[in-house]
């Protein structure tokens, strides 16, 4: 299975700010149940992530102005990400190996489409993973090949 496959569900996930918003923008963005919020340059290309732990980070050390800090000065930089073509097996993997519960899905031109949870990737995993098992089975016993 293809990223491409799951990108309705990966929209919906989908949170974007501008690299010039304000830090306590993207921090109430992430109160609502989002983990992740995609900071995009004026072009909409994405240029970093900021996570619940990045607001958390600056807001520890931040006294007057610097609590009003553009997105950008904490976003995380490299930043994983996937596009429409990668297999959802690769993905993860990546999301495995760097510990991720979230990754961006990007196009061509780095411009964000949507946001994969791991639920929803170990979900569609699993999902094909049992279908292939009852075809597996049919053709065992025998049906639907006569």
């Amino acid at each position: 299975m293809f990223v491409e496959g799951m990108l309705e569900t990966a929209r919906e996930k989908l949170v974007t700010i501008a690299e010039d918003a304000k830090l306590i923008e993207a921090a109430k963005l992430l109160t609502s149940g989002t983990d992740l919020v995609i900071v995009c340059d004026s072009k909409g290309a994405l240029r970093g992530v900021v996570t619940k732990t990045d607001v958390v980070r600056q807001i520890s050390v931040c006294e007057g102005a610097t609590c009003m800090c553009p997105a950008s000065t904490v976003m995380t930089r490299d930043v994983a990400l996937c596009h429409g073509t990668d297999l959802l097996q690769d993905v993860s993997k990546l999301m495995k190996e760097r510990h991720l519960k979230n990754i961006p899905v990007a196009d061509g031109d780095n411009r964000p489409v949507g946001l994969l949870t791991a639920r929803a990737v170990l979900r569609a995993l699993l999902s094909d993973a049992e279908y292939e098992e009852a075809q597996l089975v049919d053709y065992v016993k025998g049906i639907g090949y006569r």
